[in-house]
């Protein structure tokens, strides 16, 4: 059973956590400083990125913390995220896309996108572009992308990207989550075709006790609870992703998960991959309408 106390020392390497205030990422962010690493808490909400360091440095001080204002829902606030980053000039090894929203009432990006696929995904993409060259930099950095099961319920409709058509909330999310596991694969075959040493994996929680669901009603959450059984408390469900961060198993490509009840609850092992999310044709045509939409963002687009 892998757990946090088999994270070999950090100490050197510089961490950019997206959404790292609470949840998943705040674990994730506490389990990466105790073991030395420099961990930058990328929220939009700065006083909470704060408020969440305050609280991980009453842990045994080992690392370092950071906290700096990244609006996922703004490509424009990427952009200034990411021209912030360079100008440290600081070496980058860890990218995690953690951050997300789920089944909220229908909300807009700065650029006119439905919010969950705005959030979720496309400022991931912008993201992980502004930042790659930093990345591959070092071998053997990572991209992990954080998905949910929820995938497995998702399709990509490129008419209804702006909610033009019709918004169901956990359709959007689903839709999402398909989206960040697309693009974590097709980078990794991007990457293996150019030959730079970035390994981009991509982790699910499984089952987690959050507040991603604050959007959704006692009756939704209480069907949930009957359909999936019982949620994991946070800091289990961000092993799979501190196991994706830094596993010397971990593989580029790779998708990781809890290893028990179908992925919902367990310890990180490897997680299957259903046929929609390998669906190379589809995870090209998402990139080309990823790349479409943060062009005017991007001074260098991911070409790889």
């Amino acid at each position: 059973m892998w757990s946090t106390k088999d994270i070999t020392d950090q100490s050197g390497k510089t961490v950019i956590i997206t959404g790292a205030n609470s949840g998943i990422g705040f674990e994730t962010a506490k389990a990466l400083y105790e073991k030395g690493a420099h961990v930058i808490l990328a929220c939009r909400d700065i006083t909470k990125a704060q408020s969440a360091i305050a609280e991980i440095e009453k842990q045994p001080k080992s690392g370092k913390l950071e906290a700096a204002q990244l609006d996922l829902s703004s490509l424009s606030s990427v952009s200034r995220f990411a021209e912030g980053i360079k100008e440290k000039a600081i070496p980058l090894h860890l990218l995690i896309n953690n951050a997300g929203i789920m089944n909220p009432p229908l909300s807009y990006t700065a650029e006119g996108y439905e919010s969950q696929y705005g959030v979720n995904f496309l400022g991931h993409f912008a993201l992980t572009a502004h930042l790659y060259p930093l990345l591959a930099q070092h071998e053997k950095s990572r991209i992990v992308t954080v998905t949910s099961l929820a995938y497995t319920y998702g399709g990509i409709d490129f008419d209804n990207l702006k909610s033009e058509k019709s918004y169901d909330p956990f359709r959007e999310y689903c839709q999402s989550k398909l989206a960040d596991l697309l693009f974590s694969l097709e980078l990794q075959r991007r990457i293996s075709t150019q030959g730079d040493r970035v390994l981009s994996v991509a982790a699910h929680p499984g089952v987690t006790k959050s507040d991603l669901s604050r959007h959704m009603s006692a009756e939704e959450l209480n069907g949930f609870a009957a359909q999936l059984g019982p949620s994991m408390e946070v800091d289990q469900g961000a092993l799979s992703i501190l196991y994706a961060s830094v596993s010397p198993d971990v593989v580029g490509g790779g998708f990781y998960g809890p290893d028990a009840d179908g992925g919902l609850r367990g310890y990180p092992a490897p997680a299957s991959i259903e046929d929609v999310a390998t669906d190379e044709t589809l995870a090209r045509k998402l990139w080309k309408s990823a790349q479409t939409a943060s062009e005017l963002y991007l001074p260098v687009l991911l070409q790889i």
